[in-house]
């Protein structure tokens, strides 16, 4: 599928302003065949050529983003399975990736949204996911106001940084490295989780003793006078 490049949502943007960030961020989290990237590095442009304020355009972006995905996560809540056949959302979002999200959420909690949220194709069904098995609101929104900083700070940053020159190849090579990077910390933060629980067992396992209890001991000898009452 061809996507418009960051220099044509600029464009747009450069008219719509805030207002138009602010709904394609929100639409994107819906479902819109659009990275939610390029609306954000288009954003980090705007602002380095001063026709954004970066204060404004970081609230309006992270407003946008936890929007969408809260309207996603109540329809996962409402419709659990059943919202991979609801128009517009259920073509990106499908049933085998939301039971893959639900294992994840199963094993890691908390850690699965900050990291999912920030991998394109995971991003969806990880919000419906913990929509569908009515996973706490407030740590969900928590999870993923803290995924949205990272993620949308680091492309609004690779916008600003590019500035007007913004070079798709460099885009592309500055996206793969931050997939990267997300990848490596979701394997440490899986390294540590299993190391915790490892070492939870391990405590457990002192604290009650073998699970049989104390091997058998051998039978006393009988006491000097015992055994000449028993001839």
């Amino acid at each position: 599928m061809h996507f418009p490049s960051p220099n044509n949502v600029e464009d747009w943007m450069t008219t719509g302003g805030y207002v138009l960030l602010f709904a394609l961020l929100f639409a994107c989290g819906l479902g819109l065949p659009l990275p939610e990237d390029i609306p954000l590095i288009a954003a980090g442009a705007l602002i380095a050529t001063g026709k954004m304020h970066l204060a404004i355009a970081a609230v309006v972006a992270w407003c946008g983003i936890i929007g969408g995905d809260c309207v996603l996560y109540h329809l996962g809540r409402r419709f659990g399975l059943g919202i991979t056949k609801v128009p517009f959302v259920g073509k990106h979002v499908t049933v085998e990736r939301i039971e893959r999200v639900e294992r994840l959420f199963d094993r890691y909690g908390f850690g699965v949204i900050c990291i999912g949220r920030m991998v394109a194709g995971v991003r969806g069904a990880m919000v419906v996911a913990a929509g569908a098995i009515r996973y706490p609101f407030t740590v969900f929104v928590l999870a993923d106001g803290v995924g949205a900083i990272i993620s949308g700070g680091f492309f609004m940053f690779i916008g600003h940084w590019l500035g007007k020159n913004l070079d798709e190849e460099k885009i592309r090579r500055f996206k793969f490295w931050f997939l990267a990077a997300a990848l490596v910390g979701a394997a440490l933060f899986i390294i540590w989780i299993w190391r915790n629980h490892k070492k939870h067992q391990l405590m457990e396992f002192e604290k009650i003793g073998p699970p049989h209890g104390p091997p058998p001991q051998p039978p006393e000898p009988p006491m000097s006078g015992q055994a000449d009452s028993l001839r």
